[in-house]
């Protein structure tokens, strides 16, 4: 797993836009680039960098070039974001518990 070449591809909005589009399942060259406001040429561009990033395969399919998700590499990175995240998570809750703690110790008592 390279988790910075796949975040610099992921970086990209247009990148993004096609990954979002290969969720719904494999589609042709032509139909990724048929709704982009980019050329064919640029988007071929940023499929190399998607594939080279092993966030997508691509293979042949008669006349068409199939791209697919590579589900292992984009697993990898979302492993690594919620490791992340819990870590994070960790550390603002034993936060929240030592402002809750310190909050109680400078509470004076009511007097009754």
């Amino acid at each position: 797993m390279n988790l910075d070449r796949a975040f610099a591809a992921l970086a990209d909005p247009t990148r993004r836009a096609i990954i979002d589009r290969l969720r719904g399942g494999d589609l042709s060259s032509g139909e990724l680039a048929e709704p982009l406001p980019i050329s064919r040429p640029a988007v071929s561009q940023h499929l190399r960098v998607l594939e080279e990033a092993r966030l997508i395969t691509r293979s042949k399919s008669a006349q068409k070039r199939i791209v697919s998700l590579s589900t292992d590499e984009l697993t990898s990175v979302a492993e690594w974001l919620m490791a992340t995240h819990d870590e994070w998570q960790q550390k603002f809750d034993n936060l929240d518990r030592a402002l809750a703690s310190e909050s109680r110790e400078e509470t004076p008592p009511d007097k009754a």
